[in-house]
């Protein structure tokens, strides 16, 4: 069965975004870099809510006339190549090799993880990691914590209405700068 790993970024308070949706603040080193450019070339799809899809689209087709970054230029082709899946009551169709998913949101992603292939990289994002995160859903957590204090925003995970236990099984530290921590559900 096919997995899902969350990868997000997240400021040391706990946020993804800062109170006025600021996402200025991660740094992609060369150590960082390289290991996002390993997992997002590894996987097999990618994995948006409406509003992280809204800023990877406007963002990633057309990258190389609006950034010079080394990180940018390389991420750029391996994001319009993969299949991915956005989860949205509202959008009713996306292009760049994207599919939509409005409805039934855990039968529906029960059925990707059934399907053949690879595991599948749920990127950033807070309601769609929580909500999937609550149903039992994430098999990984990869959270890259940022030396940052944000003091308010969007929570890592929104708000899970039950506790969720998870084992730490790596934690690494990129460029002396940012920390990776690696999660998986507690086994019952």
């Amino acid at each position: 069965m096919r997995k899902i790993v969350h990868f997000v970024h997240t400021s040391l308070d706990g946020f993804i975004e800062g109170p006025n949706g600021e996402f200025d603040w991660p740094v992609m080193s060369g150590e960082l870099s390289a290991f996002s450019l390993d997992l997002a070339g590894e996987a097999d799809a990618f994995l948006y809510g409406r509003t992280v899809w809204d800023m990877m689209s406007s963002y990633w087709p057309d990258v190389e006339s609006i950034s010079d970054d080394e990180h940018d230029l390389a991420h750029a082709p391996v994001w319009r190549k993969k299949p991915k899946v956005v989860f949205s009551r509202t959008l009713e169709k996306a292009d760049w090799n994207t599919r939509v998913i409005g409805a039934n949101l855990a039968e529906e992603v029960v059925a990707l993880k059934a399907e053949p292939g690879g595991d599948m990289i749920l990127m950033g994002g807070s309601a769609l990691p929580g909500v999937l995160a609550e149903a039992g859903l994430i098999d990984e957590y990869q959270v890259v914590v940022h030396p940052v204090v944000l003091g308010g925003g969007k929570p890592l995970l929104g708000h899970p209405a039950r506790r969720i236990g998870l084992d730490l099984v790596e934690s690494r530290v990129f460029d002396g700068r940012t920390t990776l921590l690696r999660y998986r559900p507690k086994s019952v």
